[in-house]
């Protein structure tokens, strides 16, 4: 009896301790703001009801500082997955601290437009596409410009606001306007540059936060600047007089990506939750919740939606993807050039 009753015992504890052994706990780092909640509701709570693991959210630091604790730690920051974007990627895999993502693994990573895959390297799944839009008030200028070179028109003198180098978007308007101007996106930006130093003359300052840039069109002081899209849309969707367009000239895509710390303790959750945010369903309901575009081209959304985002392979391939590699060797450089030849310039 004693030994039935030892049995027993040992397996009724078995019971009560196997939802704690099967409990995993997967740690994702990303931003936080409406980007928290709608990634909560449209990604992270169906994966939790489809695998049964739990996710905490951790939504501290800006990519760049997500990086350097990931570098500083050897791959190990305390959480599984993150959000960053493909240059982090890049640097990440020559650094080694982030994990190489294996197609056998994360099968959606099949999926994903070949000429990004390969703008954000081996270690980075591109989940959003967002693109650098030319933002204006429809409220204030007579026709909708179609034009980089809008910027230097008379009618925008004083009415625009310049990001500071520290803002990617700083470099993306150099490279796009060295293209327009007989240079190119990496091998010659003297062009760009120059063209620049005219754009600063009409700019009543630079700034490095969106926030902060989005106040000035909001309150009329500028009618014109560039703004990733998908902040732009909210804007437009908030009621605010605003539009935004992608001008002929083309432009320059924010990929962000998921990657997986070299040394991450829940790497097999994290696979999973990397394939389920780049599967076919989640990336639909992605782009329709945050107004960002996709690296599927396979995707079904209103044509609302697609008609002002990155979903097509014709999208895709009118966008200007300079050498992240290259950036990364010459950020430096350019940045004091831009003090030299763009801030010196403003009035």
């Amino acid at each position: 009896m004693r030994k039935i009753h030892a049995a027993m015992l040992v397996a009724v504890s078995s019971l009560c301790l196997a939802p704690a052994l099967r409990a995993e706990t997967l740690v994702v780092n990303s931003y936080g703001g409406p980007y928290e909640d709608i990634i909560r509701r449209e990604i992270i709570e169906p994966f939790e009801r489809q695998t049964g693991i739990d996710v905490v959210y951790d939504a501290v630091g800006a990519a760049s500082q997500d990086y350097a604790k990931i570098k500083a730690t050897r791959g190990r920051p305390g959480f599984d997955v993150v959000v960053m974007t493909a240059s982090q990627s890049l640097q990440g895999c020559h650094d080694g601290v982030l994990e190489r993502l294996d197609p056998v693994a994360i099968p959606n990573l099949r999926h994903v437009a070949p000429k990004l895959a390969g703008s954000a390297g081996p270690c980075g799944a591109v989940h959003e596409l967002q693109y650098m839009s030319l933002l204006y008030r429809t409220d204030k200028m007579a026709s909708p410009p179609r034009s980089w070179s809008a910027l230097a028109s008379p009618e925008l003198k004083g009415r625009i606001v310049l990001p500071t180098f520290q803002n990617i978007m700083a470099l993306y308007l150099v490279e796009i306007f060295a293209t327009m101007n007989g240079g190119d996106l990496t091998g010659n930006l003297n062009p760009g540059f120059k063209a620049m130093s005219d754009v600063a003359r009409q700019s009543i300052g630079f700034e490095q936060s969106s926030a902060i840039l989005e106040s000035y069109i909001k309150d009329g002081t500028v009618w014109a600047m560039p703004f990733w899209n998908g902040r732009a849309q909210l804007l437009v969707e908030s009621g605010f007089p605003v539009d935004y367009v992608r001008p002929l000239e083309g432009t320059i895509p924010l990929i962000a990506t998921l990657n997986i710390p070299i040394s991450a303790e829940h790497k097999a959750s994290a696979r999973k939750f990397i394939d389920f945010f780049l599967d076919k369903t989640s990336q639909e309901a992605w782009v329709r919740a945050y107004k960002v575009g996709s690296a599927r081209t396979d995707i079904n959304v209103p044509d609302e939606v697609r008609a002002r985002q990155i979903t097509t392979e014709a999208d895709l391939e009118s966008l200007l993807l300079p050498d992240l590699s290259v950036v990364a060797a010459r950020l430096r450089e350019w940045g004091e050039q831009w003090e030299r030849d763009v801030v010196a310039h403003q009035e």
